[in-house]
């Protein structure tokens, strides 16, 4: 993996973060924040919106974000740049197979993978990408690491129809995800460049999901076939486009399945297991899973946000005490990534 970062904790220890946790909360909605104010030169409104987001990943670990900044026109092209896709024959799509990349990009089928181990699979089926700084150059030489790698697009699809868009929305969400690592870091009470330097390269994958319509008995009798099983995500944090077709559910604390239902002009955030393991689970990474029940195709684009593969995920002072111990043994980012990706991967990996 190459220089491990060591981070500098020399700051002081945001003790408020465990006096000022609630009790565990029982959410029955997943709250609303206008990003407007990520932009303000005026630090209070910057601190206000940080103190939103803070009691948000503390209580919830999910959040809708409006004024999100990503063009309607962006994403819409991109949506229908998916819908393009997928609509292609499968032997187009198999010869981009996930299984016969080296590093998890291209296309995942129906029942591909499992993420929740007591399923059978998921239905639904992927695009997998990475970071490439624009349709002319694959930047696979940006990355270090074990993730590393260019991405592999469908040869009998013109780059205006697929990899253009498809890469405009990839770079605007990133550049959301940009813009909150600073208010994450203010909800820590740290520094607000504290996440910079270990965000230097764009370690963000972003999928295509499509789901086909899954009626109540497509389960089987045993529910273990639903959209997306149940699981935490991999990185720091997630950042969601969903159709209207509502079929996402966050699980609280009450161990009660919540309906993100789709609210138009928004995206959801949320967090994921580098957070909860660099907070020792101060902020949460919630259980969700899919489940389209609509009878309609669903379609979404979730973009996934971690940091550079060689940082080490070391609990952030204020986040461990004698009443919240410790609880991860402190491994890189890119090496949990990898093992989650491996065990999701794993129950249908063919013998090419």
């Amino acid at each position: 993996m190459g220089h491990h970062h060591h981070l500098d904790y020399n700051l002081p220890a945001p003790g408020f973060l465990l006096d000022d946790k609630r009790t565990e909360s029982s959410f029955e909605e997943i709250p609303v924040i206008d990003l407007t104010d990520a932009d303000s030169s005026d630090s209070a409104a910057r601190r206000a919106l940080a103190d939103r987001i803070r009691d948000a990943c503390i209580n919830v670990g999910f959040f809708y974000i409006k004024n999100h900044g990503i063009p309607e026109d962006i994403i819409s092209a991109a949506v229908d740049a998916g819908k393009t896709f997928f609509a292609l024959p499968d032997s187009d799509k198999m010869n981009i197979d996930i299984h016969k990349s080296e590093n998890f990009k291209g296309y995942t089928p129906l029942l591909g993978e499992n993420t929740d181990p007591e399923g059978r699979g998921d239905l639904h089926e992927g695009f997998d990408l990475g970071w490439e700084d624009d349709a002319a150059a694959a930047a696979s030489s940006r990355y270090e690491g074990e993730m590393s790698g260019g991405n592999v697009w469908p040869e009998n699809l013109p780059d205006r129809d697929f990899r253009n868009p498809v890469l405009k929305y990839y770079h605007s969400a990133v550049h959301v995800g940009q813009k909150l690592f600073p208010l994450f870091a203010l909800a820590l009470d740290l520094p607000e460049d504290f996440f910079v330097d270990k965000t230097t390269k764009p370690a963000a994958i972003m999928r295509l999901l499509h789901y086909p319509p899954q009626n109540a008995s497509a389960a089987g009798e045993d529910g273990k076939v639903i959209g997306i099983g149940a699981h935490t995500d991999y990185e720091c944090f997630t950042i969601l486009w969903q159709d209207a077709a509502p079929a996402l559910q966050v699980m609280n604390a009450d161990g009660k399945w919540i309906d993100a239902v789709p609210i138009s002009g928004t995206v959801v955030l949320n967090l994921g297991d580098q957070f909860a393991r660099w907070t020792n689970d101060v902020f949460k990474s919630t259980l969700h899973r899919a489940i389209n029940r609509t009878g309609a195709e669903r379609y979404s684009m979730p973009l996934f946000f971690g940091t550079d593969y060689d940082v080490r995920l070391e609990p952030i002072p204020g986040c461990v005490s004698p009443g919240n111990p410790s609880k991860y043994e402190v491994v890189t980012a890119g090496d949990y990534v990898k093992s989650r990706l491996e065990a999701t991967y794993a129950h249908s990996a063919p013998d090419y």
